[in-house]
C-alpha cells in the first residue's frame, strides 16, 4: 500500500506564501475555526516531510520566539512533534526537532521509498521548491491550500505556486473557517 502525500500551504489570494511589511502571522487573519481545524489535521498520525530551507526556518522561528507566539500555537506544537524526514545532502544530524531525520540524496527517490514504506500518510507544510520537485514527478496525492482574504501585491515573498509545471486540479474538498479564510483540497494531475 502506498501512503498519501499532502502539500500543505498557506497563500494570500494573490499566491504568496509570506508578505514582508507589517504582515503578522496567518496575515492576522487567524481565527479560533480556522485554528481548531489546523489542529485537527494534525492530530491523527502521519509523518512530515521537509526540505532544508523549510526545516531551518521553522527550527529558526520555534527557537526566536517568545511565548504566546504564533509558532507556539497548538496546532505547530503538534506538528513539530511528529515524526519528521528533512530531505537534505547538506544538514547533519541531530536536527533540533523532536523525531527528525535527516534522508539524504535525490528528492524524488526519498519521497518516492518513503511513499511506499510509510504506514501512516505523508504531509508537507511549505517546502516549496522541494514539493514542486515532487509534484512535476507526479508524487503529491493532495494540494490543500488554504486560501488567507488578503492581497499583498505590493509586500508578497515566496510565490506558492511559482515555476510549477501546468497542472488539472479535481476539487476533493472544500471549506470555509472562521466566515473568510477558504481551504481548498485538490488533487493534481499534470496537464498533457
Amino acid at each position: 500500500m502506498t501512503a498519501t502525500y499532502t502539500f500543505d500551504i498557506f497563500t494570500s489570494l494573490d499566491g504568496f506564501g509570506a508578505a514582508g511589511g507589517d504582515w503578522s502571522g496567518y496575515w492576522g487573519k487567524q481565527g479560533p475555526e480556522l485554528l481548531d481545524h489546523r489542529l485537527g489535521l494534525y492530530s491523527g498520525d502521519q509523518r512530515m516531510v521537509f526540505g532544508a530551507t523549510t526545516y531551518r526556518a521553522f527550527a529558526r522561528m520555534v527557537a526566536e520566539s517568545g511565548p504566546g507566539a504564533d509558532v507556539h500555537d497548538p496546532w505547530v506544537t503538534r506538528m513539530r512533534n511528529l515524526p519528521a524526514t528533512v530531505v537534505s545532502n547538506t544538514l547533519e544530524g541531530p536536527l533540533d526537532w523532536p523525531d527528525a531525520t535527516v534522508a539524504r540524496g535525490d528528492a524524488l527517490e526519498v519521497v518516492a521509498r518513503l511513499k511506499e514504506e510509510s504506514q501512516v500518510p505523508l504531509r508537507s507544510h511549505g517546502s516549496l521548491s522541494l514539493n514542486r520537485a515532487l509534484a512535476a514527478a507526479g508524487l503529491i496525492d493532495f494540494v490543500q491550500v488554504t486560501v488567507y482574504p488578503v492581497i499583498t501585491g505590493r509586500t508578497g515573498v515566496d510565490p506558492v505556486f511559482g515555476g510549477w509545471a501546468d497542472f488539472d486540479l479535481d476539487l476533493v474538498d472544500t471549506r470555509v473557517l472562521d466566515g473568510r479564510t477558504h481551504e481548498l483540497t485538490y488533487r493534481p494531475t499534470l496537464h498533457a
